[in-house]
């Protein structure tokens, strides 16, 4: 959607909580080590640190974190409001925008293999589509600097306002959660605005760079940008529970409920929160940006192939890693990949936030964590949620915990 809220989690990347966004807006862990849980001498915080998004008011939170030692799962909440029955860890849900470092994978191993370069301008593979097309480069796109407007985070052409609660269910009424968008759709009303500066200038994080790439990967292979992360990434990792909705409203398998609150009489005394199921929904806007549904475990299994670089030639693996500075201190951009602090090491991964889901995928070289939780209430209590995220993500890698 148009609005963002001021991350709670400025430490790792910011999470597009504000509204029901598809993408992730920046991938975000904010105040992390300074919300990290009291530890206690040879005891485990990882579950009361994954609790404390329950209690922030998140429905749910499943996490899984590996490393030489083993693998430690976690869960708390319910599945669904109206049955109450406990959620499962190894549900399925919507990535977001960790769908990010599958795209800049599959761009950077057909950069590997002399189909891409990183300095071809997106002219050259989309003629006539972006003005200016022909000084944005392949890299601008990765790495976030190309300028280009953000349909998804800057407008409410796509969604209502995340303010308005009676416009997001007339939205709902007037089919929002079933409508189809097409990537030159989207592109189409990227452009219908200015960029806000010229390409290479500076950073500014747009999910329309990803928009973008999809497309090229299809310029460039004849096939569907899906097609080439299946074949490239999913099946010789064997993420069989990993796949690529398109416009399909339905998470396959298991899987937790989504919601998205809306609040009447905000500011009042007695404001009115309704939680509306948003789980069926339409996630096309999403596309290459943020489309895929994924698992926890499957989530790791590519963090660790990635991380270790079983998925690019050492050149695109330094690339990917070589990360840039962002308007944020606590954050450094690569190509689909964030680099973010905590307090005992430093990470690498993305966030994505999309409506009724969100994510986190971060690793080192020794331990990959991944996180999904469904987010519930006002700004104030998914800006509670988004410190709970930074929470955990310190007990999980810097925590009681290491080393089990």
């Amino acid at each position: 959607m148009s609005r963002r809220l001021t991350c709670a989690v400025v430490a790792t990347l910011c999470l597009a909580v504000a509204a029901p966004t598809a993408s992730a807006a920046e991938p975000g862990v904010e105040g992390a080590a300074a919300a990290a849980p009291s530890s206690r001498p040879g005891g485990d915080d990882r579950q009361a640190a994954l609790r404390g998004l329950t209690d922030a008011g998140a429905v749910s939170a499943i996490a899984k974190v590996r490393d030489g030692g083993g693998t430690w799962r976690g869960s708390t909440g319910v599945a669904d409001l109206v049955s109450g029955e406990p959620v499962r860890g190894d549900g399925r849900f919507r990535i977001g925008s960790v769908t990010k470092m599958f795209v800049a994978t599959t761009t950077l191993q057909l950069v590997g293999e002399g189909r891409l370069g990183l300095e071809d301008s997106v002219e050259s593979h989309l003629p006539g589509l972006v003005p200016n097309g022909g000084n944005i480069t392949v890299r601008q796109l990765l790495n976030q600097r190309s300028g280009l407007f953000d349909v998804i985070n800057e407008t409410t052409e796509i969604f209502p306002h995340p303010t308005d609660a009676q416009g997001f269910r007339d939205w709902i009424a007037a089919g929002g959660l079933n409508r189809t968008f097409t990537a030159r759709e989207l592109v189409s009303k990227s452009m219908a605005h200015p960029p806000h500066f010229e390409p290479g200038a500076k950073y500014r994080y747009s999910n329309t760079n990803f928009t973008l790439l999809g497309m090229i990967i299809e310029a460039a292979t004849g096939n569907s940008y899906a097609h080439e992360i299946r074949h490239r990434i999913l099946r010789p990792l064997g993420m069989t529970k990993t796949s690529l909705p398109g416009a399909s409203a339905v998470i396959p398998g298991r899987h937790a409920h989504g919601y998205w609150t809306t609040v009447d009489g905000a500011g009042t005394p007695n404001p009115v929160k309704t939680d509306i199921d948003v789980t069926r929904h339409n996630a096309s806007w999403a596309g290459s940006s943020g489309g895929i549904i994924s698992t926890t475990a499957d989530l790791l299994r590519f963090d660790k192939a990635l991380l270790h670089g079983k998925l690019l030639a050492p050149a695109q693996q330094r690339e990917m890693t070589t990360m840039l500075g962002t308007d944020s201190d606590k954050l450094a951009y690569g190509m689909g990949l964030a680099r973010t602090p905590l307090s005992c090491t430093t990470v690498l991964g993305h966030s994505g936030s999309v409506l009724g889901y969100s994510t986190h995928l971060w690793g080192t070289a020794g331990r990959q964590v991944a996180l999904s939780y469904t987010p519930r209430g006002d700004n104030a209590e998914k800006e509670a949620q988004a410190k709970a995220v930074g929470a955990f993500l310190e007990a999980a890698f810097c925590g009681t915990g290491r080393g089990r």
